[in-house]
């Protein structure tokens, strides 16, 4: 990767943002909104700038402190709106659309908020290989409502994100991706609270157990559970720790590698 076209995609960015007149930044703790934060508080100043981070069900409990964390210490407000994409049907029906109702209640919840904060847009860290990527409906809901994407525009993709962030000692640089629980639920499965609670609870309990693992997933299958790790948690993966998961209400447990995306399997055997 040239490091020319870097500083060329971070000087675009930089433009970018010092055109807006002031932004919320939808930030949800991952390298992406993260690195925007930064890079929006290097072009406009702290002042001119806040974050926001959705808090419903459908947030990993231990993502929220190291959100406040990371925005206090680049000087911005940061801010912990409750949203309520529970109540949409189509969010809770868990199909195929279920992104687009969740982006949908977030840029409804953060429009009025950035209006009220005298601040221009929303901008979300949407990346340029999120923009290629297929399936993406909540990106559209966003488009719809009006929000911007800098990374994006500015042609930056998620690799260069990263090597950006680290240059800039951002603690994001390398933090594993990490969608929200809903996620973990297989299409046509209702998404309820109780059922979002127990992937968390699964999840962290699964960490505790392994202890360094990069990636972990409690896919919800219904009764059963799928968990995917990464090649060296998985190879220490044995009964003991999908008892682990067993135990917050997953009648049969499996192992298997961890895939980016993979409940959309089911999507593209349908198609």
């Amino acid at each position: 990767m040239a490091v020319t076209d870097l500083e060329d995609r971070l000087a675009a960015l930089d433009a970018q943002l010092r055109a807006l007149d002031g932004v919320l930044v939808a930030f949800s703790g991952g390298a992406d909104s993260a690195f925007l934060l930064a890079a929006a508080v290097r072009a406009l100043g702290p002042d001119r700038v806040a974050a926001a981070t959705a808090v419903s069900p459908s947030l990993a409990a231990n993502e929220l402190p190291a959100a406040r964390a990371y925005a206090e210490g680049l000087g911005v407000r940061h801010l912990v709106p409750g949203t309520d994409e529970l109540s949409r049907e189509g969010y809770t029906a868990n199909g195929a659309d279920r992104c687009f109702h969740c982006k949908a209640t977030l840029l409804d919840t953060l429009r009025p908020l950035a209006a009220s904060l005298g601040l221009a847009c929303v901008a979300t860290g949407t990346n340029a290989d999120d923009a290629v990527a297929g399936f993406r409906p909540g990106i559209r809901a966003a488009a719809e409502r009006g929000a911007v994407t800098p990374l994006r525009d500015a042609g930056l993709t998620k690799a260069q994100v990263r090597q950006a962030s680290r240059a800039w000692g951002l603690v994001t640089a390398d933090k594993p991706a990490l969608a929200c629980l809903a996620s973990r639920i297989a299409y046509g499965v209702q998404v309820t609270p109780a059922r979002l609670s127990r992937v968390d609870r699964a999840e962290t309990a699964l960490r505790a157990h392994l202890g360094t693992a990069e990636h972990v997933r409690v896919r919800d299958l219904g009764e059963g559970a799928r968990v995917e790790l990464d090649p060296e948690a998985l190879a220490r993966c044995d009964e003991r720790a999908l008892d682990v998961v067993r135990r917050e209400g997953f009648a049969d447990v499996v192992a298997a590698a961890f895939r980016s995306g993979s409940m959309n399997d089911a999507l593209r055997a349908q198609a």
